[in-house]
């Protein structure tokens, strides 16, 4: 009788144990197929936006064009005495040099050529470039001193950044172009740096008077949609 009972005891053990194990959900094995949850992620590399050609180009060539706006701002210190241009000179320094390092760390990250920010001059090279001083006005700069310079350099100066913002408007009116993330931003920050920068002259002592707005190429600058917040 007690064997019996050991023996149904056993029995019952077994199958509690059974019953358990049924119970508990297999643990994943490497190698294994992934599950359907995982299988449902979006690929994010085929929504993101990609740079094209149009960015290449305009990161390549806004930088000769800053670089431009740096040979001018290293003229102010000996050649004027007034405190409000040396001021306006020192900001476009500093957020023009600041764009520069960016627009060539975007460039290197993807393999493309990284123009130097040594020198840039209105030569041949650069005079499809909108806003661009030509050698000739660049010397006429240099010599000058006094109220002449401060006049000459608002008058470049202002008409520069103009150039810019022409070349912004270009970049979001080719197609495709100004889509990726990175480039949407650094474009829209030149184009905020240089309207401030634009306004802040105009208010200056002697400089010109504004033109009549003419419209940019290709209409104002659109948000891309992926930029757009919902």
């Amino acid at each position: 009788m007690n064997r019996l009972n050991g023996w149904t005891a056993a029995l019952v053990l077994v199958a509690a144990c059974g019953t358990a194990r049924a119970e508990v959900a297999p643990a994943a094995q490497p190698g294994t197929q992934a599950q359907p949850a995982a299988q449902a992620q979006p690929a994010r590399d085929t929504v993101r936006p990609r740079y094209t050609a149009p960015d290449v180009k305009f990161m390549q060539h806004m930088i000769a064009h800053h670089a431009q706006a740096l040979e001018m701002t290293r003229l102010v210190p000996e050649r004027t005495t007034r405190q409000d241009i040396r001021l306006i000179s020192e900001r476009i320094e500093v957020s023009q040099r600041d764009e520069i390092g960016m627009m060539q760390r975007w460039l290197r990250a993807r393999g493309q050529e990284v123009p130097e920010a040594g020198h840039a001059h209105g030569g041949t090279g650069h005079a499809g470039m909108p806003g661009m001083a030509t050698p000739a006005e660049m010397a006429r700069l240099a010599a000058a001193r006094g109220d002449e310079f401060d006049r000459l350099f608002l008058q470049y100066m202002i008409r520069h950044h103009e150039g810019a913002l022409v070349m912004v408007a270009e970049l979001f009116a080719s197609p495709g172009a100004g889509q990726e993330g990175e480039i949407f931003g650094l474009a829209s920050e030149v184009e905020a740096d240089q309207r401030s920068e634009i306004a802040r002259m105009r208010t200056l002592p002697g400089a010109p008077a504004a033109s009549p707005r003419r419209p940019s190429p290709g209409g104002p600058a659109q948000v891309p949609p992926q930029q757009r917040k919902l």
